[in-house]
Order: structure tokens, then sequence, then C-alpha cells
């Protein structure tokens, strides 16, 4: 399940570059604007970032190091 969540992720940052910087979407750009795959497309973009939120501190190694870069608390011991 991850590896689907992060290529549909990366798939919705990628997608949202476009918008930043052409003010257009991919679906847009491929004359789907309005159609229902796009919408599934971005329902379930926008669950796998849900998923790969909720799975983070599972798979993240810098969290299991204790080296929190957002400014959390690092743990204590080893």
């Amino acid at each position: 399940m991850h590896p689907i969540a992060f290529i549909l992720t990366m798939i919705g940052g990628l997608n949202w570059l476009l918008v930043g910087l052409f003010e257009k979407d991919i679906f847009t750009m491929l004359g789907w604007d309005g159609n229902i795959i796009a919408k599934i497309v971005y329902i379930l973009v926008g669950l796998s970032a849900l998923f790969l939120i909720s799975e983070h501190k599972k798979t993240c190694k810098m969290c299991d190091k204790g080296t929190a870069p957002m400014g959390g608390a690092p743990k204590m011991g080893m």
C-alpha cells in the first residue's frame, strides 16, 4: 500500500507544481477537466496523503532515530 500511496502523492505534488508555474493541472492539459477520472484521481491522491501521514512514524528513518527536522523534540536515551 505504501508504494502506491507514495506514487499518487508524488503525482499530486507534481500537479501542484504545474498549477503554481503554469496555472494548469495535469487533467486540464490532457483535456479531462471535470472528468470523473480526474475526480477519482484527486480523491485517491488525497487519501494517499492521509495514509502517508498516518503511517509516517512507522516508516520515517529520521523520526525513528529521534532527529525530527520539523521542530519536534528528539528522543531521549539509546
